[in-house]
């Protein structure tokens, strides 16, 4: 079951409306991605709460229609 970046992107919108975001897909099989978030929302908060409020995003799909996503999160430089 691959997922298309386009519906990652909608899914990690939705829940950080302001972020800039950059899919990859890694493996050309629409289950191995990287992909790039960086928000307002993530200021001050740790890495691994930065992580986790992407794959909440997710809504469940890691693991099942999303086999591998290489994650790297970050508030915008100032």
């Amino acid at each position: 079951m691959a997922m298309p970046a386009a519906e990652i992107e909608a899914l990690i919108r939705a829940a950080l409306p302001d972020a800039r975001i950059t899919i990859e897909d890694l493996a050309g099989d629409g289950d191995h991605y990287a992909a790039t978030v960086v928000s307002e929302s993530f200021r001050g908060i740790p890495r691994v709460r930065q992580h986790q409020i992407v794959y909440a995003a997710l809504q469940g799909r890691m693991g099942g229609a999303l086999h591998a996503l290489a994650l790297q999160t970050s508030a915008p430089e100032q």
